[in-house]
């Protein structure tokens, strides 16, 4: 029976896996047929000449490609910023108990009934594995990005910010889907508050 649960706990695990999620907000007051119009990123002053900073901005890039903007010059018609973070954080997450730290063992006791092997109803104690809450650390990425229109005298027109927690691939890739996830339906609803779930590859 031990083992049994252990191996369903796996593969809800490893299901899991596949699927990568990200939380996004975002506002927009996107302009009509934009379609082939410009775009450049700029950087802050804080941000100009990093290489961090240029890396994240070609995955901004590569996630653009679908809006039918293209990058242009110092002449571009939109100004697109971005900002980015990886911050510790403290939470709670569940996990079966340790029978060594927790006690009662990795099983806990609740009464109620089994079908008998000849189809009898039978009453009696079973066993679950227990669940406790522990506290845990995690690092949180988000990604942030803001475009400009400057045919409007530079007014905002698409404000967009995704939330992921660390997987363990690291920040380039994290910024990656969280980019993609940004541009995903863009440029979306108003107000919109979403869960952008990702098949990975």
């Amino acid at each position: 029976m031990r083992s049994l649960i252990w191996v369903f706990a796996g593969l809800l695990l490893t299901g899991c896996a596949n699927t990568w999620s990200a939380k996004v907000s975002s506002f927009e007051f996107w302009p009509e047929n934009t379609m082939g119009q410009t775009y450049r990123i700029e950087p802050g002053p804080a941000q100009a000449g990093k290489i961090e900073y240029e890396s994240i901005a070609d995955t901004v890039r590569a996630a653009m490609g679908p809006t039918g903007l293209v990058e242009g010059a110092e002449n571009a018609r939109f100004i697109v910023h971005l900002d980015y973070s990886d911050q510790n954080k403290k939470g709670w997450a569940q996990r079966f108990a340790d029978p060594y730290v927790d006690g009662w063992g990795p099983f806990w006791p609740g009464w109620g009934g089994y079908m008998g092997y000849y189809g009898g109803w039978g009453g009696g104690i079973y066993y679950s594995p227990r669940v406790v809450n522990v506290p845990v650390e995690y690092k949180e990425y988000s990604l942030s990005v803001l475009i400009l229109d400057t045919t409007q005298d530079n007014k905002e027109v698409y404000r967009a910010t995704a939330v992921t927690d660390d997987d363990g691939r690291g920040l380039l890739a994290e910024m990656a889907s969280l980019a993609q996830a940004i541009f995903e339906d863009f440029p979306g609803s108003n107000g919109q508050v979403r869960e952008v779930k990702i098949k990975r590859k």
